[in-house]
C-alpha cells in the first residue's frame, strides 16, 4: 500500500490538462490500474506490459501512460489470489481521491 501511496502522489503532482478535474485524472489512473490487474491475469511478464497495453487502445489520455511503470510492480507484487478476486482500481481510486 505503501507503493501505491507514492505512485498516487506523484501522479497527483503531475500537471493536469486544464479541463480535467481531480476525480477524472483519479479515474483514469484507476483505469490504468484496472488495464495492469487484467495484463497481471492475462500472464503478461511485467516487462512487456506498457506494449501490451498499448496493443489495446486504451480509453485514456497519452500522459497517463507514464502511469503504467509506476504502478505495474504494485499490481505484480500483490498475491494472484488477490489480483483475481479483488477489484484493484477501486482501491487505487479511493486512495487517489483521499489525496
Amino acid at each position: 500500500m505503501f507503493r501505491l501511496a507514492i505512485a498516487a502522489t506523484i501522479l497527483m503532482a503531475a500537471p493536469v490538462h486544464a479541463a480535467e478535474t481531480k476525480e477524472q485524472s483519479c479515474q483514469y489512473q484507476a483505469d490504468v490500474v484496472a488495464a495492469v490487474q487484467q495484463a497481471r491475469l492475462d500472464r503478461v511478464k511485467e516487462r512487456d506490459v506498457p506494449a501490451a497495453i498499448a496493443k489495446t487502445g486504451p480509453e485514456w489520455p497519452e500522459n497517463y501512460n507514464a502511469a503504467i511503470p509506476l504502478i505495474t510492480p504494485w499490481v505484480y507484487e500483490q498475491k494472484m489470489r488477490d489480483v483475481r478476486k479483488k477489484d484493484l482500481s477501486a482501491a487505487w481510486l479511493e486512495l487517489c481521491l483521499q489525496q
